[in-house]
């Protein structure tokens, strides 16, 4: 079992996505030249913030982090990061769903930062007591929480392996 799951879990609506995003963007100090999400959880609030903030210079910072148990190995693979020409000089916005440790982001925002980016780092949620380094946190947050939340664009079978023995979806079929 992983700690997570030891929470209490909170499944949250497009509406409930929606009140978040609405409270985060009054936050931000002025305009960003650009956005960076982390892949998977920052996929869509990132999308919906550059939707909502009108920002076209977008990226991707993809960051794999080995775990071996409950520990992780402390050197990051970088999958996916944009160019440094593309970041330098520019304010940037690096967007995820949640931080509980704040290992993913503060990689990426340190990686930016050496690349000469002038970044700020928002969330949907932040769980302070999950984090490694007290002193450090997300820039803006919609929601504090201790709760394990579930997204509504997570797939209920990102939960459980059911779906492997289960046959295949089979649209209707019309006459």
């Amino acid at each position: 079992m992983f700690p997570q799951q030891e929470l209490p879990q909170e499944i949250l609506t497009w509406d409930d996505i929606d009140k978040l995003i609405d409270h985060l963007i009054p936050q931000f100090n002025g305009e960003f030249d650009g956005l960076v999400m982390i892949p998977r959880g920052g996929l869509i609030p990132g999308g919906i913030l550059c939707e909502a903030m009108d920002i076209r210079n977008v990226h991707t910072a993809a960051v794999h982090i080995e775990r071996s148990g409950y520990k992780n190995i402390a050197w990051p693979i970088f999958m996916q990061f944009p160019n440094d020409s593309l970041v330098a000089g520019r304010r940037l916005l690096v967007v995820d769903n949640i931080w509980t440790k704040g290992r993913t982001i503060g990689i990426v925002k340190s990686r930016l930062e050496a690349a000469g980016a002038h970044v700020e780092t928002a969330v949907l949620h932040f769980r302070p007591q999950s984090r490694q380094f007290s002193e450090i946190g997300p820039d803006y947050y919609g929601a504090i929480t201790s709760n394990y939340i579930i997204y509504p664009w997570q797939s209920p079978y990102s939960f459980s392996t059911d779906y492997l023995s289960s046959p295949p979806f089979r649209p209707p079929q019309l006459d």
